[in-house]
């Protein structure tokens, strides 16, 4: 493509969605670290673990109506450019990440159910997936924050891809997510 040509760009609902999901896995990451700012049984603590939940299950509700956006309107086509290796790598974290924001919310919810807690968003009452059972929610709690530290791997990669299109291949891979200049 040169120069001259306008990229393909991705929607303007696709482009609000993600960033979107990255102002709510910011927020999500963010609570759950800072809750360790707190002593364990503080007010303070419990509202970052509550913070946490219901920004997970946003990014649930947030992610399924993305998937559906991209079902309805399929992402624009790869720059003709980009080699046939960086973009089954690029469909594969994108798979990945999708996986991982719907199974980290739904995880974080069995956990909840399993605890015997109130399972609420935003004040909303959920049903609880699961039985209470203390024993499981220690297993998928792991499991949950395994998937945790494999997100930060994923988002760095991500980023840092999009970021090295831009500035070592100067193509225009990150700009298509970008709203346009006017």
């Amino acid at each position: 493509m040169s120069h001259h040509e306008a990229p393909v760009r991705y929607g303007t609902g696709l482009m609000a969605l993600h960033w979107l999901t990255l102002l709510l896995v910011i927020g999500a990451y963010g609570s759950i670290e800072l809750r360790e700012l707190f002593e364990r049984g503080t007010s303070e603590r419990d509202f970052m673990k509550w913070l946490h939940f219901n920004i997970g299950l946003s990014i649930l509700l947030v992610t399924a109506l993305r998937l559906g956006y991209r079902w309805a309107r399929p992402a624009p086509p790869a720059l003709a450019t980009t080699p046939a290796w960086q973009r089954f790598s690029a469909g594969a974290v994108h798979a990945s990440l999708y996986a991982l924001l719907l199974a980290m919310p739904v995880l974080g919810w069995a956990v909840r159910s399993a605890e015997d807690h109130e399972v609420a968003l935003w004040g909303l009452g959920l049903p609880s997936l699961l039985a209470p059972d203390e024993g499981l929610a220690e297993q998928l709690e792991e499991v949950h924050e395994l998937l945790g530290k494999v997100g930060y791997g994923l988002i760095a990669f991500h980023a840092l891809a999009a970021l090295a299109h831009h500035y070592l291949q100067g193509d225009d891979t990150l700009r298509r997510m970008l709203p346009a200049r006017r």
